[in-house]
């Protein structure tokens, strides 16, 4: 497990852009103390919790479940992982590993962040020699659609560098007598992308045309 991280981490080195996630489930005496020693384990090489749920009856605190999800800087993934995996922590039930290459998407997104500030650039210089009011506010009307697809896709960069940035590990403790719950199939983008790319490009195509009929006219 540790080994393909390893691996990972290397192809990272050679400017590929990789999502890095890890399902992990353990069983341990005390659910609360094995969360406070992945928290440490976390905390102690730059990472954080980024959410956190638990189940406890009274009644049977041997059945107890917890799961968290942590951050762990891509750099230190590997070694964060391995300390999780310890005995020290509880006995490993199972161990999920994933790795998603988004180096096409990181640079798409980042090559439309540079189109959609060229085209706002271009649409407010023919603003000013738009001749008529209707043209004036057909080129306006683009160039807030423009804005607001530039918005869109600022905020889809900053994502990706976060999640490229970040590994998440996402850790199932159960008590003695809890049973365990299958690991969730972590999300791939795929289609979703496709589909919301092909509608930004043709929006972007039609915007284009609308500005220049509205500015003639």
């Amino acid at each position: 497990g540790t080994g393909e991280a390893a691996a990972a981490a290397r192809l990272a080195a050679n400017g590929q852009q990789l999502i890095y996630t890890a399902s992990l489930t353990v069983r341990a005496h005390s659910v609360s103390a094995a969360i406070s020693r992945a928290t440490a384990i976390a905390a102690s090489e730059g990472g954080y919790i980024s959410s956190e749920n638990s189940s406890n009856d009274p009644n049977h605190p041997d059945q107890s479940t917890a799961t968290v999800e942590l951050k762990i800087p891509v750099a230190q993934y590997s070694v964060a992982l391995h300390d999780l995996t310890l005995p020290s922590l509880g006995t490993q039930i199972s161990l999920s590993q994933q790795t998603q290459d988004v180096t096409e998407q990181v640079a798409d997104v980042s090559s439309r962040v540079a189109s959609d500030e060229a085209a706002i650039v271009q649409l407010r210089a023919l603003l000013r020699h738009a001749g008529t009011v209707g043209g004036l506010l057909s080129v306006q009307d683009q160039i807030n659609a423009q804005e607001s697809d530039l918005e869109a896709m600022l905020a889809q960069q900053s994502a990706l560098n976060h999640e490229t940035s970040y590994a998440t590990v996402t850790l199932t403790v159960v008590g003695p007598k809890a049973a365990p719950k299958p690991p969730k199939a972590a999300h791939t983008p795929g289609l979703t992308n496709g589909l919301v790319a092909g509608w930004h490009a043709f929006r972007t195509s039609v915007s284009w045309l609308l500005a220049i009929i509205g500015a003639v006219a």
